[in-house]
């Protein structure tokens, strides 16, 4: 669009072009010279003037109705501004005369015009007066609706216009003192109310206690614990913190909403509602003295649930052993006091918002200043948790008593003289008895059981009276009977709880007053108590070590069948063993329970294993020692040496027994004749040792059977005493810090323990295994020492020369059969069946051995000696089958090497040709001597020739049946 254009567009434009091009025409018309062209210049205009009318009556006829319109409008609009012209002018007119009037009537006017000020503020006056009597139902409906914060606004305006514009009303009097005092009331209800939120609410979720015949966890309970009308809730909502407010914005109240739905937000309202009271200070004090008996009353609550739940099964709770209750309200008191906390938490944070900094102000009293701090903060709160749980566990550990009754005693060093309970005592003299006493009667019982509950149970002081009077509770109702024992129960969650306590409050030396406690009872209390209990235990189990050692009835010392049955072994265990292993395995649960002492108990252990192992060595001792003197019998000192030792834990027969103890038969050691040659040389050893002497003194071996009998409880005892302590340490390894090895789940339960005590207990697993050791070695060698008690003298001094035919064998023969039936009576009972074997095995090569090297030492013999030497031979035989139940082939060789008498030298010489030597040729030497010296008639030089003769026939047959 160009500028001509652009300017056409435009009203003024148009109107200024217009004007124009009249003011052309008429320049053009006027100063024309030409006639003509004036006509044209007047044809075109009369032309122009005709197009544009005929456009205007189009144009009309096109907006008629609008034109129509437009000019209606304009008449109405017109004669409207006609019409105000003329009102205007009749206002001035009048106006004009009412200031003239106005003039004439001035101070009249002004008297009206105050009357009307007094009469408005007369109305405003009876306005409020009306409103302030309609603050005491107001206020109720806010307060029955808990919505305080408008109350407290409503509550606080009130007083103020009572106390300044409407101070002169002395109707409204009444009301303002009502007011004053409702003021009161509404702080009382607003602290009530916020206690209710912090210790009732939780935050509208209350706890339900678990009920079950598990030891840790239960169903729930149908009550609740802080408030009966709240529903029960999920676990998961439990642990669900309450939503935060946004302390940046302004607190408001919904009055159509339930004020209690968001319990911090309601709390942000009741501290709000303080703040407008002006009670802030008064309020935070009365909030901190209230917390511990708010606590306590929590605690007492609790426990008055418990009880009423287990009541209805028909159970007494205060008199029971039962720590699982006091752990179930443990485990419910520390969930409260944590939303206990956690409210609390959300009371100073909101405190915080109102006094952000401690600023100081003015009192405008004293004009003193005043730094705006707040009264109390978390640290308060939870040492009052701290000091309310510890008022508990002073009752329910039974504190008092068990601190009248401990003795201090050092766990960490091996100081605890446990052997003073098993050394031998002095015999002191007899106290005196009196003839009878009425403690079992049933009048003393009853009353001293009525004593005793009363005296007990009695748990009205379990808080200090203040508090209980402040809570309005009775007496306390205990979940269990008070013992020290109960920590054991408690111990884990309450760490997990102090562990708590101490992230959330920052301890001066890192350790709260609650661990302080703890940790002061355990070490102080507990493991003194845990220490005498199992003193006392093993001391009155170990009492019959004494007489074992004297020789008395050590049957009576052994556990019964269904103790036997129980524990899963086939022989009897020895109480004291049994005791030991039972007052260890407290021990190591305990371990399992306070996992912190782990080490303090694994010494314990330690030291009252080190104080059995000696005492078992003195009760072994006691058996083995002869008199007073220190020499030992035979057999133990043959056990004890190293060489022998050695030997006898090389043989087959005692690699089989370990293998059959690892349950591994498979394998086979060595051949039948590998065996009979170990054997042998087993025999040799002990020949070479004994039948030299003349004659085994009684005192050097042990006579009573009894005796051997406790020697094999002993061994089966410590043998499972040692197998137990080694599931024991490699459990422990595998929880030692340095090991590498996978974790059963069991082993989890144990805590780490330092090496150096993880070492000391293997080391006396091992003495122990080895002192059950050398009591089977024991009673192996004494077995076969008694062999050569009674054989020696069958030789040595019993006559086989004489003239009447004895048809008894020897008398030390017979003795001997004795024995062994006896000795086998005892050790069948008290050995396993491998172990009996290990015994009485190869018992028969040995006699054999014993009675042919012993032909040495017979001055002579004749037909009835030798009949007289089967017999034996064969009794004894006889005996050994019974007691083996395998025949022993080794006493038929020694019969037919006695049989060879009845054969001169020379048919033995040619026996041996023919069927080759089946004795030794020493063995034959000793036939030929002992045939030389029974017949006199074969002369000295004889006796060279026939051995000559032997040495060739010997040398002979061996070359043969070497080629």
């Amino acid at each position: 669009m160009d500028e001509t254009e652009r300017i056409a567009t435009s009203p003024s434009s148009k109107g200024r072009e217009t004007s124009e091009f009249l003011m052309r025409i008429v320049r053009t018309l006027s100063h024309s010279a030409d006639f003509e062209q004036r006509e044209k210049e007047k044809a075109r205009i009369d032309k122009a003037y005709k197009q544009s009318d005929k456009k205007l009556g189009e144009l009309v006829t096109a907006h008629y109705e609008d034109l129509t319109k437009v000019t209606q409008d304009f008449s109405r609009m017109s004669k409207c501004i006609n019409d105000s012209r003329e009102r205007i002018t009749k206002i001035r007119e009048d106006l004009s005369s009412c200031k003239t009037l106005l003039h004439c009537k001035r101070d009249e006017l002004r008297r009206l015009w105050i009357e009307g000020v007094e009469h408005k503020a007369m109305v405003a006056l009876l306005d409020q007066v009306e409103l302030i009597k309609e603050v005491p139902v107001k206020l109720d409906n806010f307060i029955i609706s808990k919505h305080y914060l408008h109350a407290t606004d409503l509550l606080v305006n009130a007083v103020a216009k009572l106390e300044k514009p409407l101070a002169g009303i002395d109707a409204l009097r009444d009301l303002k003192a009502e007011l004053i005092a409702r003021n009161e009331q509404l702080h009382e209800t607003l602290i009530e109310e916020l206690n209710k939120q912090i210790y009732a609410a939780v935050p509208d979720q209350s706890v339900s206690l678990k009920r079950s015949s598990s030891y840790r966890r239960g169903s729930n309970l149908t009550k609740q614990l802080s408030d009966p009308e709240c529903k029960q809730t999920k676990p998961t909502e439990l642990l669900k913190p309450p939503e935060m407010v946004d302390l940046n914005k302004e607190i408001k109240e919904d009055l159509n909403g339930n004020p209690e739905e968001n319990p911090a937000h309601f709390i942000a309202v009741l501290v709000e509602a303080l703040f407008v009271l002006r009670k802030i200070p008064d309020s935070a004090e009365g909030i901190k003295s209230k917390i511990e008996p708010e606590l306590s009353a929590i605690v007492a609550r609790t426990s008055q649930q418990v009880v009423d739940s287990y009541a209805q099964q028909g159970e007494s709770l205060s008199s029971q052993n039962q720590p699982r209750f006091l752990l179930e309200l443990l485990e419910n008191v520390f969930h409260q006091f944590r939303n206990v906390a956690r409210m609390h938490k959300i009371v100073l944070r909101n405190l915080q918002r109102i006094i952000p900094t401690p600023e100081e102000t003015v009192d405008e009293v004293s004009g003193v200043p005043v730094r705006n701090e707040l009264l109390y903060d978390m640290n308060d709160v939870w040492s009052k948790i701290q000091a309310v749980l510890e008022l508990v566990l002073r009752e329910y550990l039974d504190v008092q008593t068990s601190s009248r009754q401990r003795t201090p005693t050092s766990f960490d060093e091996p100081s605890t003289d446990i052997n003073s309970y098993f050394s031998k005592k002095k015999p002191t003299k007899s106290k005196k008895i009196s003839l009878f006493r009425f403690d079992a009667s049933i009048h003393a019982m009853s009353t001293n059981s009525y004593v005793d509950d009363n005296m007990t149970f009695d748990t009205g002081n379990l808080f200090h009276v203040n508090l209980l009077s402040e809570v309005g509770l009775g007496k306390h109702q205990m979940v269990c009977k008070p013992s020290v024992n109960n920590i054991t129960a408690i111990f884990m969650p309450l760490e997990a709880f102090i562990k708590e306590v101490e992230d959330a409050v920052a301890c001066q030396d890192g350790t709260s007053s609650l661990q302080s406690f703890v940790t002061e009872f355990i070490q102080n209390i507990f493991l003194g108590q845990v220490h005498a209990t199992v003193s006392s235990s093993i001391a009155a189990a170990t009492k019959g070590l004494q007489i074992i050692i004297s020789g008395f009835d050590a049957l009576r010392h052994v556990v019964d069948h269904k103790t036997q049955k129980d524990l899963g072994v086939t022989r009897p265990l020895l109480t004291s063993t049994v005791t030991v292993d039972r007052n260890i395995r407290k021990l190591q649960e305990l371990m399992q329970s306070l996992p912190t002492y782990g080490d303090q108990f694994l010494n314990m252990i330690c030291n009252i294993l080190k104080e059995y192992r000696d005492t078992c060595n003195s009760a072994y001792r006691g058996i083995v020692q002869i008199e007073s003197d220190e020499k030992r019998v035979i057999s133990a000192t043959w056990a004890k040496d190293e060489d022998i030792s050695r030997f006898l834990r090389s043989l087959p027969s005692w690699r089989s027994l370990q293998m059959s103890e690892r349950q591994d038969l498979s394998k086979k050691l060595c051949s039948e004749e590998e065996i009979r040659t170990l054997n042998s040389k087993e025999a040799l050893i002990l020949i070479s040792n004994l039948s030299s002497e003349a004659i085994i003194p009684q005192q050097e071996i042990i006579t009573d059977v009894t005796q051997m009998r406790t020697i094999a409880n002993v061994h089966e005892s410590l043998e499972w005493f040692a197998g137990r302590l080694r599931q024991f340490c490699e459990l422990l390894s595998a929880r030692s810090p340095n090991s590498m090895n996978s974790i059963e789940l069991s082993t989890r339960e144990y805590p780490p323990v330092s090496d150096k005590s993880l070492e000391s207990l293997k080391m006396l697993v091992k003495d122990f295994q080895d002192l059950a050791e050398i009591c089977l070695l024991l009673l192996h060698l004494e077995v076969r020492v008694h062999c050569f008690y009674f054989l020696l003298p069958v030789a040595k001094q019993s006559n086989y020369a004489g003239p009447i035919d004895d048809l008894d064998p020897d008398s030390n023969v017979l003795k001997l059969n004795k024995d062994l039936s006896a000795m086998e009576e005892m050790l069948v009972q008290s050995l396993q069946p491998q172990k009996f074997k290990y015994i009485f095995e190869s018992l028969g090569f040995l006699v054999s051995s014993i009675l042919m090297s012993s032909i040495q030492y017979l001055k002579k013999i004749n037909e009835n000696g030798i009949k007289k030497m089967c017999r034996n031979l064969f009794a004894i035989q006889q005996n050994l089958t019974n007691i083996t139940m395998a025949r022993e082939t080794d006493l038929d060789h020694a019969r037919q090497y006695y049989e060879l008498l009845y054969m001169n030298p020379d048919d033995v010489l040619s026996l041996i040709v023919e069927k080759g030597p089946d004795y030794s040729y020493s063995e034959y030497v000793s036939l030929f001597q002992l045939y030389q010296k029974s017949h006199p008639h074969i002369k000295p030089a004889n006796l060279d020739t026939l051995l000559h003769k032997l040495e060739e026939v010997m040398n002979k047959t061996q070359n043969g049946s070497s080629t």
